[in-house]
Parts: C-alpha cells; structure tokens; sequence
C-alpha cells in the first residue's frame, strides 16, 4: 500500500484534514498560502461579506489562471508545429535535390 501522509491545511479560518501522498504535500501547503493570501487581497479590495463568495472569487481567479495556461500552451504548440512543418519541408526538399 502507498504510503500517505496525514495533515491539517487552514483556508479561511477552517481546518481541512487530509490523508495525501508526501509528494503532495508542498504544493498544496503553497497553494492554502495562496489562497489564503488571495482572500486577504479581495477582502481589502472589495466589501465582501461572506466568506462563500471570497472562495467564489478565488476559485474563478485560480480556473481563469490554468485555463489561460492551457490556452498559451495551445497557441505555443501551434507554433512549434507550424515550425516544425517548415523544417521538415526544408529537410524533404533539401534531400530530394
């Protein structure tokens, strides 16, 4: 059996206890800082009332972030394709010469 590691993450005041793969562990340690950080921001930003919708606003901020990541590396692979297309057509027609 996998070994797994048992801790406590605090976002917004509440204690969260996980049972996760030591792997694990520093990412989502960073990522309730972050989280965390980020409630602060929008608590001093914006009068916000409830704590659901800080989270809201959070969780709306972090999708954004990995779907405009997925939208560069989208746009990067299109390149390097395009690229290497026209370097491979280069090759063909130096070879064929």
């Amino acid at each position: 059996m996998a070994e797994t590691l048992k801790i406590k993450l605090s976002i917004a005041n509440r204690v969260y206890p996980l049972n996760i793969p030591p792997s694990q562990e520093e990412g989502l340690r960073k990522a309730a800082k972050k989280i965390d950080a980020m409630i602060k921001q929008f608590e001093e930003s914006y009068s916000v009332r409830d704590k659901q919708d800080v989270l809201a606003m959070c969780a709306l901020q972090f999708a954004s972030q990995v779907e405009q990541k997925t939208i560069e590396k989208e746009q990067v692979s299109d390149h390097v394709e395009v690229k290497l297309k026209a370097l491979n057509d280069m090759i063909h027609d130096h070879l064929s010469s």
